[in-house]
């Protein structure tokens, strides 16, 4: 026997059935999930960049401050072993990547079509950007300059040295502070853009 049912086309329940579905199967990319990526780099790119904010916050409020209150001979050792220990695979680590991962993170948002999440994330590129125009340009000479003073029992300044360095050193890195807690705030106001867009 026949049956009185019609057959129905299997293009068109496939089309029907997978909305954003094209002919031939291939889904059309859906603007909230065009990058899997975005929303965790973004995460990434923010935690590095309130590691560097809070490294050079501590600098302000603890570490100079506590250097300050000491003798000259004890501010310009510690500082020479602190610039000399700070070199190493973390901190490296860190301070490139929260650019890497910042400027990118603005990217992916940007080929996700959200535009004001990858304007703030841009934004906070450029603030780090700036920090790391600061950072080789001023705070690493003034460390090098630190470092070619010798060994401490060779100095016969002590205050010289220490002149020479903290009297740029230490307000620049306020500004480093600045720069990087402005680059975190934006990054944050990009992070709360980019939740909303994927409600």
């Amino acid at each position: 026997m026949r049956s009185n049912q019609t057959a129905t086309p299997a293009s068109y329940t496939a089309s029907h059935s997978f909305p954003g579905s094209a002919p031939g199967g291939s889904a059309a990319a859906l603007p909230g999930t065009r990058s899997k990526a975005a929303g965790p780099l973004l995460v990434g790119a923010t935690v590095a960049m309130g590691l560097m904010a809070g490294l050079f916050f501590a600098f302000d409020v603890a570490v100079m401050p506590g250097l300050a209150a000491g003798d000259d001979r004890t501010y310009v050792t510690a500082m020479q072993h602190i610039n000399k220990s700070i070199e190493n695979g973390m901190f490296g680590l860190v301070f490139v990547g929260a650019f890497v991962a910042t400027g990118a993170a603005a990217w992916l948002q940007h080929k996700a079509g959200r535009r004001q999440a990858a304007l703030w994330a841009a934004v906070a590129t450029a603030l780090y950007v700036v920090a790391l125009v600061v950072t080789m340009g001023v705070n690493i000479p003034l460390n090098n300059q630190l470092a070619a003073a010798g060994d401490p029992s060779q100095i016969h300044d002590f205050a010289a040295v220490r002149a020479q360095f903290a009297d740029t050193w230490v307000p620049v890195n306020m500004l480093r502070t600045a720069l990087c807690a402005g680059g975190l705030a934006a990054l944050t106001r990009s992070l709360v853009l980019h939740g909303r867009s994927g409600r």
